[in-house]
C-alpha cells in the first residue's frame, strides 16, 4: 500500500516534501480536469495526423484513414488510428498547448518545493501504449538525461486510468537514495520492449510498488528512482500519458539525446517554467527534433 504522505491533497505540504526526499516519488490525484485531458489527447491526434508538420517516424496515411472532428468530437475512431504508435518525443515543439502544460501552475508549485525555485524543462514525451504494446524495462531517467545533481524529476500525467492490466507504472521506493547509475544488462523479459534493463540488485519483488491511478493524476519521481511498466494486456484499454522531465536551472546538462545531437557541455534546448535561469547569458537553441519512438527500444550508441 502507498503511504498517505505520498499523496498531494490540494497543495504540497512539508510531509510530502520529506516523503519525496526519502522515497523519491509523489502522487497528485485529480490534478487535471477532464477538459484538459481531452484537449491534450486531441492535440496528439493532430500531431500524429501530420497536421503539425513532418516528424521522423510518422506513417503517411490517406485522408480517409485519419480521425476527423466535428465540434471537438471524434467522427472517426481515434483509438484505431493511434494504436499504431508507441510514443512521441518532444511533442511540445509541435504543440503550444503541450508546452503550456509543462508550466501548469499545479505542476510548477510542486517542482518549486521538490526541485528548486528555479526549474527548467528538458523534454516532453507522449506515450500511447495501446492494448498489446510492451512496457519499458526497469530504468533510471538519469541514465538517459545526465544532470548528475540529483534534481532530475519526471512529471507523469495520466491521460487514461492506469492499472496493472493496461501497464501502469511500477517503482522501487527509496532506490534513488544512493545516487548510483546502475549497470544495464541484456533484457530477456518479453513484457518489455527494451534490449537492456537496469540491474536492480539488491532489490526484490517485495520491494516493488504498483502505481494504479485514475486519469488526471500526476506522478512525480526522482531521476535516479528505478521504475518500469509492463505490457498492456487489456483488450481495449489504452494507457496514454504525457511526461515532462525537469531539473534545477542551476545544473548544466551534457546531454546528446542518445547520440542524436553532438556532444555539448550544456544542452540549451530547454525552457524555463519557474524562477530565474542563471545561464540565461548563453541563450537557448533548438537542437532536438520531434520523433516517433520505435517499438523496440535500443539506446546503445
Amino acid at each position: 500500500m502507498i503511504p498517505a504522505n505520498a499523496f498531494i491533497n490540494q497543495s504540497i505540504n512539508d510531509k510530502n516534501v520529506q516523503f519525496y526526499k526519502e522515497y523519491g516519488f509523489l502522487i497528485a490525484p485529480n490534478a487535471l480536469t477532464q477538459a484538459e485531458i481531452a484537449s491534450l489527447n486531441k492535440d496528439v491526434v493532430e500531431i500524429l495526423s501530420g497536421k503539425r508538420g513532418e516528424i521522423e517516424g510518422l506513417r503517411h496515411l490517406s485522408e480517409n484513414q485519419k480521425p476527423t472532428y466535428v465540434q471537438n468530437h471524434v467522427q472517426k475512431n481515434e483509438n484505431d488510428f493511434i494504436r499504431q504508435y508507441t510514443a512521441i518525443h518532444f511533442p511540445h515543439k509541435l504543440s503550444a498547448l503541450i508546452k503550456d502544460f509543462a508550466k501548469h501552475p499545479k505542476i510548477v508549485n510542486v517542482l518549486s518545493e521538490i526541485v528548486s525555485k528555479n526549474v527548467k524543462c528538458l523534454q516532453s514525451m507522449f506515450f500511447v501504449k495501446a492494448p498489446g504494446k510492451k512496457g519499458q524495462a526497469w530504468h533510471q531517467d538519469e541514465y538517459f538525461i545526465p544532470t548528475r545533481d540529483k534534481s532530475l524529476t519526471g512529471a507523469w500525467l495520466a491521460l487514461d486510468d492506469a492499472n496493472e492490466e493496461n501497464g501502469c507504472l511500477w517503482l522501487i521506493p527509496g532506490s534513488h537514495e544512493d545516487g548510483i547509475i546502475r549497470q544495464r544488462v541484456k533484457n530477456d523479459n518479453t513484457h518489455f520492449a527494451d534490449t537492456e534493463v537496469a540491474d536492480i540488485t539488491p532489490f526484490e519483488q517485495k520491494d516493488f510498488v504498483k502505481v494504479e491511478i485514475k486519469k488526471g493524476a500526476i506522478v512525480y519521481f526522482n531521476g535516479y528512482l528505478l521504475h518500469m511498466s509492463l505490457q498492456n494486456q487489456s483488450h481495449s484499454s489504452f494507457r496514454r500519458a504525457l511526461v515532462f522531465h525537469y531539473s534545477s536551472a542551476e545544473t548544466m546538462l551534457p546531454w546528446n539525446l542518445d547520440g542524436r545531437i553532438p556532444n555539448t557541455q550544456d544542452n540549451r534546448d530547454i525552457f524555463m517554467v519557474t524562477g530565474v535561469d542563471p545561464y540565461a547569458y548563453k541563450g537557448t537553441c533548438e537542437l532536438a527534433k520531434p520523433f516517433i519512438r520505435a517499438d523496440v527500444l535500443d539506446f546503445r550508441v
